[in-house]
């Protein structure tokens, strides 16, 4: 795969039914949500889960996202949506990328790119990174090509 970033953390999915919106073709929304799902898994395997954000009252929130589409999806396509962390400040941003990709055509679907904070759960409040987020997030950014 030509992926944009080394090291991609990735998971494959299909495009349902239920994805194709009036067009004809996957819905934006849906690749919302497939990127969401994605850095959750990231997140899981690397060790930072809800639950985890739950006890520590802290929370890494998208403050700001960007979505490039490029090519459409159409249902039964099958995709491999690829993650990455690409920066932190070690305080209280961090930025995910993502990439999907067809696995038929080799071809880039879209690009998506993910300005976060820490937050209080409770609060809503911005907050710095505790020890365990600096230590799970900071420690698996990745360089780019």
């Amino acid at each position: 795969m030509n992926w944009d970033y080394l090291e991609p953390y990735t998971s494959e999915l299909n495009v349902t039914h239920s994805d194709i919106d009036g067009m004809g073709h996957a819905n934006n929304t849906c690749y919302a949500i497939w990127c969401e799902n994605c850095a959750w898994k990231h997140s899981e395997d690397l060790g930072l889960t809800l639950q985890d954000y739950q006890r520590l009252d802290r929370g890494v929130v998208v403050h700001k996202a960007s979505y490039n589409y490029l090519l459409p999806a159409f249902e039964n396509n099958q995709l491999m949506i690829a993650t990455w962390l690409t920066n932190c400040d070690y305080k209280l941003r961090l930025e995910r990328r993502f990439q999907i990709i067809n696995l038929q055509t080799k071809q880039t679907l879209m690009k998506a790119h993910w300005l976060m904070i820490c937050t209080v759960l409770s609060t809503g409040k911005p907050a710095r990174f505790p020890s365990k987020f600096i230590e799970v997030y900071g420690s698996a950014i990745v360089p780019s090509k």
